[in-house]
């Protein structure tokens, strides 16, 4: 974390609704594109697997013994099932991924970009699928698709116990994917509506799904950033860019992770109208907070809006709704787990993603003020934490 976003106008990002030209043109109608080679250029490249031990990366949802080196090659152990996954322990933003797959019968796997620290890597972030059958006719599910969204152009899979070639060229908006040497993917994600709002950065991932693939070869080429993020609250030392602004919260700064008990609000210094925040939350159970935004500065006693956090499914507003404006579709959070958070504010509009989800979109909101982001403590003994916030202005 951060996650990135190019810069773009306001009314490209606020088009919720696919031009269905536009989106085929993306996704492959142009047949000039289809037999794009992939390129040779290995200069800049970095190793991202040394042969001889899962340095670098962490199993993840899973059991240690799940992926292990042997012959040089990462495997996956048969017994290591959804939704262990391997994780880098890095993260990127634009990027040029490169390395073999080992196919040898049924295989069902994928590999992840933009995964986020915590929650589902396939919804936060992406998946480029990994299957073992040569469909002639590509579908949502088949080998090389952005899984489940969109098809590949064509499946290029080699399944008889052959080693396959895999490139994913992520230059924000544009994914390309090439295996064995054919392009597979050239999509404008800024024209899939199902992946526009999906992390801009995050970790690289292997999937495990209890079939025995291996993987080699791994590397990596950074390509530049797009966007930068302010950090709210990353170390203890950002606890000064906020206030206590109404009532008697308890926010306490713990290393990289942000406290909050008591009854109260706590501000930023500065204010903000249009932005993307991100950050992670973790909760007691049946906790009740809030993010709120173009606030006076004031908690609920001025002008504000009041994203809930509150893990009640049949609460009236229950987490990632509107409060007293639009509920929400509950989100896939689980207590005292961290969980991804994301709100994107500009003008009128306001879009909510928890976990991969999107659980609210609203486009009437009259309070265009700018204002402090404030963060609630409602229920004196059930306490929310958060780490990693982080805010562009857009």
């Amino acid at each position: 974390m951060p996650y990135g976003t190019p810069a773009q106008t306001a009314s490209d990002y606020n088009q919720l609704s696919m031009d269905r030209r536009s989106f085929l043109a993306a996704t492959g109608a142009a047949g000039a594109l289809l037999a794009a080679p992939q390129s040779d250029d290995e200069s800049g490249f970095t190793p991202l697997f040394n042969s001889r031990s899962l340095d670098g990366w962490n199993v993840q949802d899973g059991t240690e013994r799940a992926f292990y080196v042997d012959s040089g090659h990462i495997v996956v152990h048969e017994s290591a099932g959804y939704p262990t996954w391997l994780r880098s322990t890095r993260q990127y933003e634009n990027f040029d991924f490169r390395g073999e797959f080992y196919v040898k019968g049924w295989c069902d796997s994928g590999i992840y970009i933009h995964a986020p620290e915590h929650g589902r890597p396939m919804w936060c972030g992406q998946e480029i699928h990994i299957f073992h059958q040569v469909d002639q006719r590509p579908t949502l599910e088949s080998m090389g698709a952005i899984f489940p969204i969109v098809a590949p152009r064509k499946v290029n899979v080699k399944n008889n116990g052959e080693w396959n070639t895999f490139r994913i060229l992520m230059d924000w908006p544009r994914l390309q994917v090439w295996t064995n040497g054919e392009m597979v993917q050239d999509v404008d994600i800024e024209t899939v509506p199902d992946l526009r709002h999906r992390l801009r950065s995050g970790h690289l991932g292997l999937q495990s799904l209890s079939y025995p693939i291996r993987f080699r070869n791994l590397r990596l080429r950074e390509l530049p950033s797009k966007v930068a993020w302010t950090p709210l609250y990353e170390t203890s030392a950002d606890f000064g860019k906020w206030h206590v602004s109404d009532g008697k919260p308890n926010f306490q700064a713990l290393g990289g992770v942000l406290y909050s008990d008591g009854n109260g609000h706590f501000a930023t210094q500065e204010k903000y109208r249009d932005f993307e925040l991100q950050m992670y939350v973790r909760h007691e159970l049946h906790h009740n907070g809030g993010v709120m935004f173009r606030t006076a500065g004031t908690g609920s006693r001025g002008r504000h809006y009041e994203i809930q956090l509150h893990d009640v499914e049949a609460a009236h507003y229950p987490t990632g709704s509107l409060y007293s404006v639009k509920r929400a579709s509950y989100p896939r959070i689980v207590a005292r787990e961290w969980w991804p958070f994301q709100l994107r504010v500009k003008d009128a509009t306001c879009l909510v993603r928890i976990n991969g989800e999107t659980v609210l979109e609203y486009d009437k909101l009259d309070n265009l003020d700018e204002g402090p982001i404030e963060l609630q403590a409602h229920d004196p003994g059930r306490w929310t934490e958060y780490k990693h916030i982080f805010l562009r202005r857009i």
